[in-house]
């Protein structure tokens, strides 16, 4: 696992046409901003689909909306 220390409005470049950015730190929870193609999809680790290898139910996910910040 790679770990990195951003500041709010920092980011991260993943690859071609993935960014994350740090939006907002207010005390113990971080806003995150993702910039990436329709193609890629994005979801929150606790409701992501689940993987051929795990026996976990979880709720199925839809792609998220977002906003330009």
């Amino acid at each position: 696992m790679l770990v990195l220390t951003r500041k709010q409005n920092e980011s991260i470049v993943i690859g071609e046409g993935i960014e994350i950015k740090i939006a907002r730190i207010d005390r113990n929870q971080v806003r995150v901003g993702i910039t990436a193609p329709r193609y890629v999809q994005i979801y929150r680790k606790e409701i992501a689909p689940i993987s051929a290898d795990t026996d976990n139910e979880r709720p199925v996910a839809t792609r998220f909306s977002y906003t330009a910040f």
